[in-house]
Parts: C-alpha cells; sequence; structure tokens
C-alpha cells in the first residue's frame, strides 16, 4: 500500500514505514503539491487536515482522528484491511522509503561491529542512502508487542 502523508504525521509516517508500507513524507508541503504529487503516484493520502480532505481533487484519503500514535495506526489498518506481517517488517529504509536489498554479507563487513558480523548471516543495503541493516533479537519482541497493542490477532 502506498501513502503520503501530510507534515503533521511524521511518526505514523515512520511507524507504516517499519510496517513494510511506502510511505512518501515530507515536513514541508503544500496541500495542492501534496495532493499532486499522490494522485500521481497512486497513494492514499494520510491527514489530520479537514480542510485538505474536502478539496475535491484529494479524492483517496484517510482523515486521522486520533492524535494517538497507536490509534492512527489501527485506524490506517483497519481502513485499508492491512495486515501486520512479520516478513514485511523493516523492508523499507526508514530515511529515505526506500525498500532495502539483500547484499553479499562480505560487502559490510567494514561498515557493521564486529560483533553484529559475527552473529548475523543476512544483511540489506538501502540503495537510496546507503544504510546497512539487519535483523536484530528485538524485531520478534516487536511484532508481538505491536500486535497486542493494536489488538490484533
Amino acid at each position: 500500500m502506498k501513502f503520503a502523508a501530510d507534515c503533521m504525521l511524521g511518526t505514523l509516517a515512520k511507524w507504516l514505514i517499519l510496517l513494510g508500507h511506502d510511505v512518501a513524507y515530507f515536513p514541508r508541503i503544500e496541500d495542492p503539491e501534496l495532493v499532486q504529487m499522490a494522485r500521481r503516484e497512486g497513494r492514499t493520502i494520510l491527514t489530520r487536515d479537514r480542510r485538505l480532505v474536502q478539496r475535491r481533487d484529494a479524492k483517496d484519503h484517510i482523515l486521522i482522528e486520533s492524535q494517538n500514535l497507536r490509534d492512527q495506526i489501527r485506524q490506517v489498518l483497519e481502513e485499508r484491511r492491512l495486515r501486520i506481517r512479520k516478513d514485511s517488517l523493516f523492508r523499507r529504509c526508514i530515511k529515505c522509503n526506500r525498500r532495502t536489498l539483500a547484499v553479499a554479507r562480505t560487502s559490510v563487513r567494514a561498515e557493521v561491529p564486529p560483533f553484529v558480523y559475527r552473529m548475523k548471516r543476512r544483511f540489506t543495503r538501502c540503495p537510496g542512502c546507503r544504510q546497512v541493516f539487519w535483523r536484530a533479537t528485538h524485531v520478534d519482541r516487536m511484532f508481538q508487542d505491536l500486535r497486542a497493542r493494536l489488538g490484533r490477532p
């Protein structure tokens, strides 16, 4: 699912990216630009701005009702009938939203802590910002905790 989050929803945007969704987020963007970009790229607009959703050209949108992050995530997941999938977690770069790619372990040796290199066999890299990622032990706990907090089976 592809989203475009307005400037009021930066934290929600980051969490949706962590959950594996493609979220365009700009801290400063005018409403007409946001709407045009969302339509051009086939994105659902996420906003708390009632005036924005009243625009005739802002057709595909979710008006986020709550200020609470947990409720915001729940609303997006429910309105678009999305599930939290363990295999989707951390598949996108939190910095630039690009999909990460698997890389050879030897290619990242100089870029990760020695302990991590010894313990981990699989690594990914963002093709945009070149950040290296690996699946840490907290991922399983985070997955279970997030599902429990959101009341998801």
